[in-house]
């Protein structure tokens, strides 16, 4: 069974409140990680994020709930209808709605599986290659895809922060979640983080802090520090949870990865 190692940072940045929230521990069915960067009126964004995290946190840990996408995806439109509920208003403007993106590893069975609402990201460096594993719901995303702006140019958009979906808005998510488990390595570290910690940084900047670390705890303290130096007057919160699967510094040869996940779909 390959070892599971877990560490977090959630700040609050140069914002009044923090409404990021980050979970982590191990359950029956295996390891999970849960991050939601919350959003809306009279600070429920914070609401919303914590309604989101206890809600899949809380199934994940049933015993009874079998590893699968399906059972993902499900956990996913849960904490969605939970924010529903709680809604104060059907003002847009005043409904509170929250990102998330989670990773569920079988470490027995060498698996992981993710899903994702939102731009809260998932990262994973295998053998010094760094991949972004989900794909933002926003506005600069699809511009992206469609060629009308490069990549560099979308961390500066006007629209940037403009999403396409979140948990708690009106209608029904379609959560992104991998169609089948994609195989754990030995090596493998990932990374969950809110758009105020991934904007930070080139995926390139993420292996190059992780050659260094020895633990997640000391990667997740390279990377907040950069992020402090900067010093962004509007720095927005910013959260991590760095999971490892063994030690990423023992793996020095790359090799061929016949794992990588498809494009996200629903499960």
């Amino acid at each position: 069974m390959i070892r599971i190692r877990c560490a977090s940072c959630s700040e609050t940045g140069a914002r009044r409140h923090n409404e990021d929230q980050v979970r982590h521990g191990s359950a029956r069915a295996g390891h999970y990680a849960i991050l939601a960067d919350g959003a809306g009126g009279h600070s429920r964004g914070a609401e919303a994020a914590l309604r989101a995290v206890d809600c899949i946190e809380r199934l994940l840990l049933d015993d009874a709930m079998a590893y699968s996408p399906a059972n993902l995806g499900q956990a996913v439109r849960l904490a969605h209808s939970e924010l529903v509920h709680h809604q104060d208003s059907e003002r847009l403007e005043a409904r509170m709605h929250a990102t998330i993106v989670v990773l569920w590893i079988d470490a027995a069975a060498e698996h992981a599986i993710w899903a994702h609402v939102g731009d809260s990201r998932l990262y994973r460096v295998r053998q010094g290659r760094t991949d972004i594993v989900t794909v933002d719901d926003s506005v600069v995303q699809q511009l992206v895809q469609s060629g009308v702006i490069s990549a560099a140019q979308s961390r500066s958009h006007p629209q940037k922060n403009q999403l396409l979906a979140a948990l708690g808005m009106s209608g029904e998510v379609d959560p992104h979640v991998v169609a089948r488990p994609v195989a754990l390595l030995e090596g493998d570290a990932y990374l969950l983080c809110s758009d105020g910690w991934w904007d930070g940084f080139e995926p390139a900047t993420l292996a190059l802090t992780l050659e260094h670390a020895l633990s997640p705890q000391d990667w997740i303290d390279a990377m907040r520090e950069r992020i402090v130096a900067r010093q962004l007057p509007r720095q927005d919160n910013y959260s991590a949870i760095a999971l490892w699967a063994g030690d990423p510094g023992e793996v020095t040869q790359p090799g061929v990865d016949d794992t990588r996940p498809n494009a996200a779909v629903g499960p």
